[in-house]
């Protein structure tokens, strides 16, 4: 027996629009307002299911997500082209919808295969890590990176691989501000990430974020596994990669020699991120994502939500029921 499926999906009593989960035609059903399209409608796309006047607010997830810029008929098609952004008045009780979690007992709670470090944070890969302090060594950190021979890889199979890590700035930027301090404490953060086993730190030796003053303004400390090269200083990039695979060679055998242990997920940190949203993310990915968080928090771990500033008409409006 087939299922005929919905060709809309309205997500909030409170929305004036739907979702069309396929392309429609004109005359194709819209279902939850009882009516039809009255032009094409691309999938992803919103379609209006009663009628909104010029200026009146449109809503989405039972939020307000912009305003009609004219006047849009039951069964148009609801896009850039007739809604605008603007001002409306906000109720910022944030998390006035919150509940209580409701945690699983300790000795219930599911576990994992992690790799314990000496820190006692667990990482959940063990790769060797090769981070560019600036972006003018970004390049010879990838080189450094993919130069390790996979035989070598091949003798170490605890360790998952070698990840470098480039960025954009480090250079021209001013030593006494707010930037400068913000990318010292992420490349920080990235060295002392837990799913590192060791790290390379590959800098070109004139920059603002020497190697030097990266290392006196941050808690990282060099030794074995946690190692430094200045182009510059090495004699240029082909030396750079030359000695930046010797360092990492020097890295492996201790990284190998870290064994996976059973640990409960209260020792999990999992980092949400924006990748690049699409007309169905907000229905399909982000809600499983939370429903996974929610399971995550549930058992004692921990969950970071970044990029929340661009989200535009998620403050409270006023109740709302999904």
């Amino acid at each position: 027996m087939s299922v005929q499926l919905p060709k809309t999906i309205h997500l909030n009593k409170r929305d004036n629009v739907a979702v069309a989960l396929f392309d429609l035609q004109p005359g194709d059903a819209v279902e939850v307002g009882h009516g039809s399209c009255i032009e094409p409608i691309p999938a992803g796309h919103k379609v209006a299911v009663r009628p909104i006047d010029s200026g009146a607010a449109v809503h989405k997830y039972g939020q307000i997500i912009g305003f009609a810029s004219q006047d849009i008929h039951s069964g148009a098609h609801v896009h850039s082209h007739n809604l605008k952004m603007g001002d409306f008045s906000r109720d910022y009780a944030m998390g006035v919808d919150s509940r209580p979690t409701e945690f699983v007992p300790e000795d219930e709670r599911a576990t994992f295969q992690g790799f314990v470090r000496e820190d006692g944070r667990v990482g959940t890969r063990n790769y060797i890590g090769v981070l560019a302090t600036v972006n003018c060594s970004a390049s010879v950190a990838r080189f450094i990176a993919d130069a390790v021979p996979e035989d070598l890889m091949a003798r170490y199979p605890r360790v998952d691989g070698i990840v470098s890590l480039g960025h954009g700035t480090g250079c021209g930027l001013g030593a006494r501000n707010e930037g400068f301090s913000l990318l010292q404490r992420a490349l920080s953060g990235y060295a002392q990430h837990p799913n590192f086993g060791g790290v390379l730190l590959v800098g070109l030796g004139c920059e603002v974020n020497n190697m030097d003053c990266f290392l006196e303004n941050t808690a990282l400390k060099t030794g074995p596994q946690v190692r430094t090269l200045n182009i510059q200083e090495a004699g240029g990039s082909r030396e750079t990669v030359r000695l930046g695979v010797e360092a990492v060679t020097r890295m492996l055998e201790t990284a190998n020699s870290v064994n996976r242990r059973q640990v409960t997920a209260d020792r999990l940190v999992l980092g949400l991120e924006c990748g690049g949203s699409d007309a169905y993310s907000g229905i399909t990915a982000n809600p499983a994502l939370g429903a996974a968080v929610d399971l995550l928090v549930a058992h004692g771990g921990t969950a970071i939500l970044s990029e929340t500033p661009e989200i535009y008409g998620a403050e409270p409006t006023g109740p709302s029921t999904f």
